[in-house]
């Protein structure tokens, strides 16, 4: 059965927590928690949110939510931020005790953080954090680099896709993706190196009613049309896509 991550975009509503220059932590967070949820859900994992709008929920009730959610594991999305601008910066998750599968997925969120150029600070507990002490599930709250860093928010910024992907591949990388999708029938229309390109295709496959998701493997973001436990009905499905001219070959 496919794992359930609820992600919780940090602060909003009234609480723009960290603030620079204009700069607001939670329409960070936000935009950064869609964008992984998105990846998570092309890649079998289903996902939940705290809030997807700029609404505000105490810590305790954004752990509430987790807890009556049914999910299985809570990421929490924030950005960090020092007292002296530019004096700080990085990327680092918290957990309230570095032990079993939640340190096992904060450390690999910082990693893939790592390979794109932010400093890694580590993992730390953080007992006290309410969202952390309060959640009935593996929880972890990742700092996706300093607000108040500008070298952190040119990486935020330029990367933003790479980013939500780190983040993402670090969750699947610990509670496994397509494993089961992998062993059905499915139709490959596309592979590309580079995300924007697999996106165009996905989207524009979609828009034409396809059932449609990007799985990365080895590399490149493969672009594939439904999951068939009969091989007769990926038959069918990528006939349809060769009528729409599209060139396929059939997975597993």
């Amino acid at each position: 059965m496919a794992a359930t991550v609820i992600l919780d975009a940090g602060h909003g509503g009234a609480d723009p927590g960290a603030t620079y220059e204009g700069r607001q932590e939670k329409d960070d967070t936000l935009a950064l928690a869609l964008a992984v949820g998105r990846i998570l859900e092309e890649n079998c994992i289903n996902v939940k949110y705290t809030r997807t709008t700029d609404v505000y929920d105490t810590p305790f009730e954004k752990a509430q939510i987790a807890n009556n959610s049914g999910a299985d594991y809570f990421v929490s999305i924030h950005r960090n931020a020092y007292l002296t601008p530019n004096t700080s910066k990085g990327i680092e998750t918290l957990v309230y005790n570095d032990e079993g599968i939640k340190a096992k997925m904060a450390r690999n969120i910082n990693s893939n953080l790592e390979k794109l150029g932010f400093e890694n600070r580590g993992v730390t507990e953080r007992p006290n954090l309410v969202v952390l002490r309060r959640t009935g599930i593996p929880a972890v709250l990742v700092e996706a680099g300093f607000i108040d860093n500008d070298e952190d928010n040119v990486l935020f910024d330029e990367k933003f896709n790479e980013v939500a992907d780190a983040i993402a591949q670090g969750i699947i990388q610990t509670v496994g993706g397509c494993e089961e999708e992998r062993k059905l029938y499915r139709v490959q229309v596309g592979a590309f190196r580079g995300r924007e390109e697999a996106d165009a295709l996905l989207n524009e496959l979609k828009s034409q009613g396809f059932p449609a998701f990007i799985l990365l493997d080895n590399g490149f973001y493969k672009v594939q049309s439904g999951a068939y436990a009969v091989l007769d009905n990926a038959v069918r499905m990528e006939e349809r896509l060769r009528n729409a001219g599209y060139n396929t070959f059939i997975t597993s």
